[in-house]
């Protein structure tokens, strides 16, 4: 006899060994026909697997993300048993589950078109339809190089050769397919009910831009055709959304192939909206105690061998020189915090000094991989809201507190704010090479944010090896429409880098002391931001934000002069605002103004210029009729000044 253990906590005794899809079966008649994996004594399983001792078992089905991640990793293989039939001299790399759906790269000289992946989608079905099984086995090391050389599979090969010597590796076979695996998968083919394949994109082989670029054709799949479908229209909406299609077609930002990867060129109106939250930020820390600082864009490696950036993120900054041949090399700053510490440093400090908060507007430059780059959301040079706040540990609590609430001001104040979540960001001990300091004061950093957290009821998740090499930090999060993640916001509590650069303050008993330091930003990235908020509003931005607020159309030549001294009133009050006086009919000029998303159009012809007045359209509430110019001034400036949304 053994006793199996179900997650509500009800026990079952059996006296024989019984797969898994048997145990379901016998709870209900709907856990046997749906659960897709289980969970037994930690370790994910396939249906199949056979239980003969005590265990603990949870069981998947699509609803968690393993039963997603078990259905859809079967679905990859399927896409792959496709490709080698109709492409049998495509070489197969790696086809992992993802978060919407899975994808599989391929060395092919063939190119995926979408008529291509039609085809492949056909065969696809055919494979389900055949329904076949999947089956697990497993080989030595030896055996599996031997079997991917005679098949002529160089990357699976390379993987099964990274792998321990005397390592047993598991393979998968369905039909005449067999593919390396981890697993697990489901029981066969044809419980892959909905599938659809969505794009193809280039990925370098392991992610380096030295080996070699292959195709990677994406997908997802479902249990039905109906919620295939329901996400296949949000994915329509998500593209109507992408910022890099939107922000383009807006003309807030573009790109230029001779100018690089990761380095857009923001336009006229996107720098108006950068410029906008820009201001924003910086009179708002301004009333919260910051002193705004100006630092260099570089420094020589002496600051950055003190820092720690020279050994732990060297790869990724942009360097300036070569150590054996320059006596001096610079680099471009990745961060400000070893720049802004200058300025603490600058004079012997008090306890009475502190806090120091210290805020910046800057610009940052990074190495990311050319596969990470991503329109406004990923770029190598960015514009941050960065700060530092140098603090006594008495002040920790409430001064990390009071960057919590900045944040969270900033967020809803964009319209974020229910977009966001928290993740609190540790190291890990087995990744020692990572991170500066010891276990103790790792220790002690994050203990002491989690007590911050838990006192201020903040909801969280713990993300391991997710530290900043210097300390623990909380990292607010946000996806973009096609559910990427990303993060926004990051406030960080750090202890060492005050000690690498010998600073200290006078205490209360005249002793010199170390002080805190909280790394912080209000708004995180302009540039990702500004992305952010282009799918947030699928760019009808609220009134304060965008970059035209008022678009005047007079509705013939005779009445341009009045068209044109509205603007300049409206200018000299702040207010950003165009005049349309093409020799286009009224209408044209309208839809056109709707196409631009603009948040008012102010339409005049005769009556209005005879009476001072202006026929209100409102991107809105549409047609609001003739207003007082006056009290349409007075409406629109009393909306900015709110930051209405």
């Amino acid at each position: 006899m053994f006793k199996v253990i179900l997650k509500d906590g009800s026990a079952r005794e059996y006296s024989e060994p019984m797969p898994l899809y048997a145990i379901a079966k016998e709870i209900s008649e709907d856990l046997g026909r749906t659960a897709l994996a289980a969970d037994v004594d930690g370790k994910v399983c396939e249906m199949g697997t056979v239980i003969d001792s005590d265990a603990q078992i949870t069981f998947f089905t699509f609803e968690d993300q393993k039963g997603k991640d078990v259905l859809r990793h079967s679905a990859s293989h399927i896409l792959a048993q496709a490709v080698k039939r109709l492409y049998p001299q495509a070489k197969l790399a790696i086809g992992p589950a993802i978060e919407n759906g899975f994808y599989y790269d391929f060395d092919c000289d063939v190119s995926f078109t979408p008529e291509v992946l039609k085809e492949l989608e056909a065969e696809m079905k055919k494979i389900v339809k055949e329904n076949l099984p999947i089956r697990r086995f497993t080989k030595t090391r030896e055996e599996a190089v031997k079997y991917f050389e005679e098949r002529q599979e160089p990357y699976k090969k390379e993987l099964v050769e990274d792998l321990p010597e005397g390592e047993e590796i598991s393979f998968y076979e369905q039909g005449e397919f067999t593919d390396l695996c981890a697993g697990p998968h489901l029981s066969s083919t044809g419980r892959v009910k909905a599938f659809a394949l969505t794009s193809v994109a280039g990925a370098y082989w392991r992610g380096s831009e030295k080996n070699k670029m292959l195709q990677r054709i994406y997908g997802t799949a479902f249990t039905n055709k109906t919620d295939l479908q329901e996400y296949l229209a949000q994915v329509e909406e998500a593209k109507k959304r992408d910022h890099n299609k939107l922000g383009r077609e807006l003309e807030l930002f573009t790109t230029v192939d001779y100018i690089g990867q990761g380095l857009p060129i923001i336009l006229p109106k996107g720098a108006r909206m950068i410029q906008t939250l820009q201001r924003f930020v910086e009179d708002e820390e301004q009333r919260r105690g910051y002193l705004l600082t100006k630092t260099p864009l570089m420094a020589k490696s002496d600051l950055y061998k003190i820092s720690g950036h020279w050994d732990h993120y060297k790869e990724g900054m942009f360097v300036l020189g070569d150590e054996e041949k320059d006596k001096e090399v610079y680099a471009l700053r990745p961060m400000t915090c070893p720049f802004q510490y200058q300025v603490f440093l600058n004079r012997m400090r008090s306890y009475r000094d502190l806090p120091m908060r210290l805020g910046e507007t800057s610009t940052l430059f990074r190495n990311e991989d050319s596969g990470e780059m991503h329109g406004l959301i990923r770029v190598r040079q960015f514009t941050i809201s960065e700060g530092h706040i140098i603090l006594r540990p008495d002040q920790l609590e409430e001064e990390f507190k009071n960057c919590i609430e900045l944040a969270k001001f900033m967020l809803e104040t964009v319209g974020l704010a229910d977009d966001v979540s928290y993740r609190f960001s540790q190291w890990d001990p087995n990744n020692r090479e990572k991170y500066i300091g010891t276990p103790e004061q790792w220790e002690e950093a994050q203990s002491a944010m989690q007590k911050i957290l838990d006192h201020l009821g903040l909801k969280y998740t713990i993300g391991i090896d997710e530290a900043a090499f210097y300390g623990p930090k909380l990292d607010i999060q946000i996806k973009n429409v096609f559910g990427k993640e990303d993060t926004l916001i990051t406030i960080q509590i750090d202890q060492m880098l005050a000690e690498l650069f010998g600073m200290e303050y006078v205490d209360k008993d005249g002793n010199k002391t170390r002080p805190y330091i909280i790394h912080r930003t209000s708004l995180g990235c302009y540039e990702r931001t500004l992305a952010l908020l282009i799918e947030k509003y699928a760019g009808a931005f609220p009134t304060w934000l965008a970059p035209v607020q008022v678009k005047i159309l007079p509705i013939s030549d005779a009445h341009a002069d009045y068209a044109y001294d509205l603007q300049k009133e409206l200018i000299l009050k702040g207010v950003r605002v165009e005049v349309d006086s093409r020799n286009e009919k009224i209408g044209y000029k309208i839809r056109q103004a709707q196409m631009e998303k603009v948040p008012y159009m102010l339409i005049v012809g005769e009556k209005e210029v005879a009476e001072g007045k202006v026929s209100v359209r409102s991107r809105k509430d549409g047609d609001q009729g003739p207003v007082p110019k006056d009290e349409f001034v007075q409406l629109l400036l009393q909306e900015i000044e709110e930051k209405r949304r």
